[in-house]
């Protein structure tokens, strides 16, 4: 058994700061922290941590840890911080609006390819977003017999925390996987 892993860094670190300025006392709740565009600008994630709290140690291999995002500007490490913690980083740029594209078709294209071509029976397939926009494959991926996890903060959507086989909340976790 084999675990496939999916990380859209942004929605991650974008839902994270929310959460954190929740518990920080500077939105009154998650509600409040998404309308009013209310986030925790000191919140950092550590890769490392993250894809230790992934993988786990209960399973015995990690396949695939892909970590996907927009290109960073040249002087910026991160992602060989996140290449050095255990993720294969896919970057895009951005569009002309300056908008984040690619990552979530990028990550069910190499979800799916990987669920057809590359995995075992028995392997569990994690995504660590919170968008309803995976519903359709993870449901398709459901009904043809694989385990599809989602990893994300308590806000996901409702449609996507319902049609996976586990939903694992990353809340209660927060203060453990800062650097």
């Amino acid at each position: 058994m084999a675990d496939w892993i999916y990380v859209d860094n942004s929605n991650v670190f974008i839902e994270g700061q929310r959460v954190s300025a929740v518990q920080q006392g500077m939105a009154l709740d998650i509600y409040d922290a998404m309308t009013n565009r209310i986030i925790d600008t000191g919140y950092r994630i550590s890769f490392g941590k993250l894809y230790q709290f992934i993988a786990g140690t209960d399973r015995k291999e990690t396949a695939r840890a892909m970590l996907f995002g927009s290109r960073p500007p040249q002087n910026d490490a991160i992602w060989d911080v996140a290449k050095r913690a255990g993720f294969e980083v896919i970057t895009h740029d951005r569009n002309a609006a300056n908008k984040e594209k690619k990552i979530d078709t990028g990550i069910v294209t190499e979800m799916t390819r990987d669920a057809y071509r590359n995995s075992a029976p028995g392997d569990v397939f994690t995504i660590v977003s919170g968008d309803s926009d995976y519903v359709p494959t993870v449901e398709t991926l459901i009904k043809d017999g694989f385990q599809v996890d989602v990893v994300f903060w308590d806000h996901a959507a409702r449609e996507l925390r319902e049609a996976c086989s586990n939903f694992i909340s990353l809340n209660p976790h927060m203060n453990t996987l800062t650097p």
